[in-house]
């Protein structure tokens, strides 16, 4: 009798347990799949920092945000872009800490497009 009051309760905790697991799993949508593996194959900034930072600047959007809208100016005056990189811990710190803005370059005197200000968008952690 007591093996079976024990026995029941734990097999449920266990049974329960195992379809939350196999539940969660499905939960990420085809975007988000498609844009972890991109993430990890490209930084998260462009080819160019602000200058008033001194750096590249993240924007942190909403985690259900996935497009961004570039503008120009010229014949293709805007373009719509993935947001591929999610936000996440840990940061390696700021720039004196062993990152270097190796490549990146200032903004131009008359900058052409949006991305050439330094600021790119990153989604918000879920």
């Amino acid at each position: 009798m007591k093996l079976r009051t024990l026995l029941v309760p734990a097999l449920a905790a266990a049974a329960l347990a195992a379809t939350t697991m196999a539940a969660s799993a499905f939960d990420e949508t085809h975007h988000g799949h498609n844009a972890r593996y991109r993430a990890a194959l490209r930084p998260w900034h462009g080819r160019y920092y602000n200058v008033q930072y001194g750096q590249a600047v993240s924007v942190v959007v909403p985690p259900t945000a996935e497009l961004t809208t570039d503008y120009g100016w010229g014949s293709v005056s805007s373009r719509m872009t993935r947001i591929d990189h999610q936000f996440q811990r840990p940061w390696p710190g700021p720039p004196g800490a062993g990152w270097r803005p190796y490549g990146f370059m200032p903004t131009p005197g008359w900058p052409s497009d949006t991305r050439q200000f330094g600021y790119y968008y990153i989604r918000g952690p879920w």
